[in-house]
């Protein structure tokens, strides 16, 4: 039996061209918009240390026919999104 746990990663692209590694926490869908926790993915432990351990909620959009990840500007939206994910881990890890 094979127990070997494979997390499901992405590579985001910013502005400047520079990719960025990231794990995908879980995914939940509102309002026909898809929402994604996603937490950077580090190269070196020293690096996982000295990060702050938060994670980023990131909104699909289309653009151009492509669903692209997007920031999300509307704080209150971001605040609720935040403690549904919270909720989320917390019945996954403390249950």
């Amino acid at each position: 039996m094979d127990n070997s746990f494979s997390p499901d990663l992405i590579t985001l692209i910013d502005e400047q061209g520079t990719e960025h590694n990231f794990e995908i926490l879980d995914e939940i869908e509102e309002n026909d918009t898809r929402y994604f926790a996603l937490m950077p993915v580090y190269e070196t432990g020293a690096d996982m240390l000295s990060s702050s351990g938060e994670y980023t909620i990131l909104e699909a959009v289309e653009e151009n026919g492509e669903e692209q990840l997007a920031e999300i500007e509307d704080d209150e939206l971001k605040l609720r999104l935040s403690r549904i994910f919270e909720e989320r881990f917390n019945d996954v890890f403390y249950e």
